[in-house]
């Protein structure tokens, strides 16, 4: 049972990048360069601890998180949890390549250089006109930033 069970977290911690906490300075930027405005709704692809979704969540937005690391999922919605935003913020386990992200107003993302031409197609494909998407330390090659502050890129769709 043991044997199973770190297997199967081997693979969840190993089938994605790895996980590095975003810096609580990057966190306020990234709320700070969105706009966000209370009922929007926000996710953050790659939740890590859920720290994003928080924030964002602490600013009045519905904000999601994909995460496939099932211990990041239970440390964020625990830190959910203690945070008082039950209801406001939620993690989903699941890779967010295989979501539609259609009804979000902002999209985080906290990605590496070899992931971005690729998420930009599909979130080209997938964002309603005005979107907001905000990349943390790696920008999209293809996508002109509206503003860029402190390696925090908006881009508009």
């Amino acid at each position: 049972m043991i044997l199973a069970a770190t297997i199967f977290l081997f693979f969840y911690v190993m089938s994605g990048p790895p996980y590095l906490p975003s810096k609580i300075e990057k966190v306020r930027k990234a709320v700070e360069i969105s706009s966000v405005k209370p009922g929007e709704k926000v996710v953050d692809l790659g939740s890590g601890d859920g720290r994003i979704v928080i924030a964002f969540a602490k600013k009045g937005a519905e904000a999601h998180g994909y995460e496939i690391n099932p211990a990041l999922v239970l440390l964020s919605r625990r830190n959910i949890k203690k945070s008082g935003l039950e209801g406001k913020a939620f993690i989903h386990t699941a890779n967010f390549w295989n979501q539609n992200f259609s009804d979000f107003d902002i999209v985080v993302i906290y990605g590496i250089s070899h992931i971005m031409n690729r998420l930009q197609k599909k979130l080209q494909k997938e964002l309603k006109p005005g979107a907001r998407v905000i990349a943390c330390i790696f920008p999209f090659k293809k996508w002109e930033p509206v503003k860029k502050e402190d390696g925090v890129y908006l881009y508009v769709i």
